[in-house]
């Protein structure tokens, strides 16, 4: 697989854009090794190989597991993931897959209990950012391990 271009370089204010979005989540109620966690997941569900590939390095960085990244694709039958972390994973498969169902009204309310509006909002907020860098991963092709910087000029 050839990369097609940069986004960056193509469409710099584009990308701003998105880093604009991508800097956002980072300012939330969510913590670093969760935001890592939507972000692996979802480029799991996407097959986003260039994205799961920095996503899995930075939540390693975070302290993550290579046992529980490994087990994330199985989370529902593992005990590993917390109630909390179970309900971030289950409303990052049910936007990424939103033609599916859309997010239920379960999991909606589930979230709605433990992190309250807020934070719910939050979390739809990056799962949407990350689905987002994944569109654009996938679309220009881009190649595991070739991290370029995420700024523009």
């Amino acid at each position: 697989m050839k990369e097609r271009f940069f986004m960056q370089e193509v469409q710099p204010e584009a990308f701003k854009a998105m880093l604009v979005m991508d800097k956002y989540t980072t300012t939330t109620n969510i913590s670093p090794l969760h935001r890592e966690l939507i972000k692996v997941r979802a480029s799991q569900l996407n097959g986003c190989a260039y994205c799961l590939d920095k996503h899995a390095a930075d939540a390693r960085k975070l302290g993550e597991t290579d046992q529980r990244l490994l087990l994330l694709s199985a989370w529902r039958e593992s005990p590993q993931f917390t109630e909390e972390e179970s309900i971030i994973l289950a409303m990052t498969e049910e936007v990424t897959f939103i033609s599916q169902q859309g997010l239920t009204a379960e999991t909606y309310n589930k979230a709605l209990a433990c992190f309250g509006l807020e934070t719910t909002a939050q979390l739809l907020m990056h799962i949407i950012c990350i689905n987002a860098w994944n569109r654009i991963g996938i679309a220009t092709h881009r190649i595991p391990g070739q991290h370029y910087p995420t700024t523009t000029k």
